[in-house]
């Protein structure tokens, strides 16, 4: 089961529909995409009930989010029953699952997901020498998972930069906000920056939050998020294999 957050946006349901079709397993296995919230008819509980309806009585769940620093990734562990308690008061109830749940991880610093930004942001660069790349997270305001987007999204880009064979590369968080001063940092060091959200689609956060941001600074900026590309159904593939190899281990 493919777990994301969900989106009033057709569109949006529908590329990671899209990427989740694209899925070639070694052996054949139901699958079922949910989301947190805002796709009616296709929500945690109905995966679990479609899951458990075929007969399931093993759930590997893939949290399709971009940092093990994001809250819902822990309050959904918590409500598949996979964690005895979630580190930060949620009001997500606990869901009803007969079934034993395998908890993979988000995005984080994949080396998969690394080949992604760059691909969508290959076509921003014109003097790799001079250039950094800057990637800009959702972020958190809260302890303890607020270093835990550091971690991933710094040692993220540091996979970028080095695929990508640019000068430089940094980070900047929406929560608590270091984006703006970010980029004037590496202005002043010289650099032409090159800005890179890490999101899994289009919306608000890309499309207005990050220009509003950064208005009136000189910076490339394409928009463009992880979805759609074809390396994301080889990322979900790669978790998959390890719970079940793990499963077998077990048996």
């Amino acid at each position: 089961m493919l777990i994301s957050h969900g989106s009033r946006d057709q569109a949006w349901v529908s590329m990671v529909d899209e990427a989740v079709s694209h899925l070639t397993l070694r052996e054949e296995l139901p699958v079922a995409v949910a989301f947190l919230e805002l796709v009616e008819g296709r929500l945690i509980q109905d995966g679990i009930d479609k899951l458990e309806h075929a007969g399931v009585t093993d759930i590997i769940v893939i949290p399709l989010f971009v940092s093990s620093g994001s809250t819902h990734v822990d309050e959904i562990e918590y409500a598949l029953g996979a964690k005895p308690v979630p580190e930060r008061e949620t009001d997500l109830a606990p869901f009803r699952v007969a079934a034993k749940v395998h908890y993979g991880y988000p995005v984080d610093d994949d080396p998969d997901i690394a080949q992604m930004l760059w691909d969508k942001l290959r076509e921003l660069s014109q003097h790799p020498g001079r250039e950094m790349v800057l990637l800009v997270g959702h972020g958190s305001r809260h302890d303890g998972f607020r270093q835990r987007w550091e971690q991933g999204i710094s040692s993220l880009a540091a996979r970028v930069r080095e695929i990508s064979g640019l000068a430089a590369a940094d980070y900047g968080l929406l929560n608590p906000d270091s984006v703006r001063s970010r980029v004037e940092h590496w202005q002043e060091q010289g650099y032409d920056v090159l800005v890179a959200p890490l999101f899994l689609s289009e919306g608000y956060f890309t499309k207005v939050v990050i220009p509003q941001r950064l208005e009136g600074l000189q910076y490339a900026y394409s928009g463009q998020t992880l979805l759609p590309h074809p390396l994301l159904p080889r990322w979900i593939q790669r978790q998959v294999e390890a719970a079940l190899q793990r499963l077998e281990g077990q048996r």
